[in-house]
């Protein structure tokens, strides 16, 4: 499995957002990632300055969300819709999108993301995908 380093995965996002503003083809994750970015022009300026994002640090007591973490969350979120992992996310999802736009429906399931992740990093032990889904059938009502 891949586990990128901070440099790698800011590195990613802001080579991904060159590439779309350049219109450049884009490769792989890179299209997705292109698109997700798109939906945040807060972050937008900050993508476009690599050395400046690089060095940025993003503290909670700073009041700031981090765009890198912010933007991993909805690509793993997008892949685990893709391929239905951990099994019944896609239907849990589709259930979300009846209320609510893409966006919003993804921004539903990153709460309950953050949460299981919290949970795992406070026990010490996995993330509990069957609980992690319950949490996201429960946001679709």
């Amino acid at each position: 499995m891949f586990n990128p380093t901070r440099e790698q995965v800011r590195q990613f996002f802001c080579e991904a957002w060159r590439k779309h503003v350049e219109r450049l083809p884009l490769d792989g994750a890179e299209v997705t990632a292109a698109d997700l970015i798109a939906e945040h022009p807060e972050y937008h300026a900050l993508l476009l300055r690599p050395e400046e994002a690089q060095e940025k640090e993003f503290t909670p007591d700073g009041g700031q969300t981090n765009p890198f973490l912010h933007l991993s969350l909805h690509l793993a979120i997008a892949e685990q819709i893709g391929i239905d992992q951990p099994p019944g996310i896609l239907a849990a999802y589709q259930a979300l999108r009846q209320r609510l736009d893409v966006h919003d429906a993804e921004h539903a399931i990153m709460e309950c993301l953050g949460e299981a992740l919290w949970r795992a990093q406070r026990s010490g032990g996995a993330l509990d995908g069957m609980q992690y889904l319950e949490c996201v059938r429960r946001a679709a009502g």
